[in-house]
């Protein structure tokens, strides 16, 4: 599947990536015909009572992935900043989540309101990759993001790094304007991923140079706002939402 994931970022249009946040979500896609699914922490930790982001999901973020590795598709798993400053737990976590057949990981620098020293997260990707060297390891810089250096050249200044470090791929979560996308493509050799745009679909995204797309929270936060929209629907006697899965429907994803 590591193989097989890599190349995806080098097909003809940008790789979609959609996150789930539970088994039943990552089967549903699967079966939507995507080729690969990812998963979003702040899913996964919300679905478990956790905060986002906040380093306390780690066992949930592993259980998950050992049940996403049965799905037919290469999953990558989002481990928000490794779970450690430690270097040698963090390489403990790849060499784990490889070991259970995961594709990749996203690992970011985002420290609360703040960065991670850029020489400290060059040696958390330095391990990783060294201990799973197959695992395609996206590097999230939260520059933008977070409002902190956010620039294109302090953006680049730490993509380069962690490419250097080993890094296969770039994420920058946040990175919206035209202009900075195609100036951050251009200049990171490696695939480059952002979060959906409503405002540039894929081919423009395919143009400026972007290889991966990801959903992030979103399918997330949508399914909660039609779960409680149908019970607010229920509860007032209003229409139900078109397209609702039959109960075989969903039990059939888990066979």
């Amino acid at each position: 599947m590591t193989t097989a994931f890599h190349a995806l970022h080098h097909g003809g249009r940008p790789l979609l990536l959609p996150n789930a946040w539970d088994f039943a979500s990552a089967a549903a896609l699967s079966a939507a015909g995507f080729a690969a699914i990812g998963t979003t922490s702040l899913g996964v930790a919300a679905a478990n009572g956790i905060p986002d982001a906040a380093g306390l999901a780690r066992d949930e973020t592993v259980a998950l992935a050992g049940r996403l590795v049965r799905l037919p598709c290469p999953v990558t798993v989002d481990i928000e900043a490794g779970f450690s400053t430690d270097p040698a737990e963090v390489g403990d976590l790849a060499v784990e989540l490889a070991e259970l057949g995961v594709a990749g990981v996203n690992l970011e620098d985002g420290r609360d309101d703040h960065l991670a020293d850029p020489a400290a997260q060059e040696a958390l990707v330095r391990e990783v990759k060294r201990r799973a060297p197959g695992i395609f390891l996206n590097a999230r810089t939260d520059t933008y993001w977070l409002g902190v250096e956010a620039s294109v050249p302090a953006t680049l200044d730490r993509a380069r790094r962690y490419v250097d470090a080993g890094a296969d791929g770039v994420f920058v979560p946040g990175l919206a304007r035209e202009g900075d996308i195609a100036a951050v493509t251009a200049a990171v050799p490696v695939p480059v991923n952002v979060l959906h745009l409503p405002a540039l679909g894929l081919d423009r995204l395919a143009e400026l140079g972007v290889r991966r797309v990801s959903t992030g929270s979103l399918l997330f936060r949508a399914a909660l706002g039609a779960a409680v929209g149908t019970a607010v629907a229920v509860r007032d006697g209003g229409q139900l939402p078109a397209g609702i899965p039959g109960y075989a429907e969903v039990d059939a994803l888990s066979g």
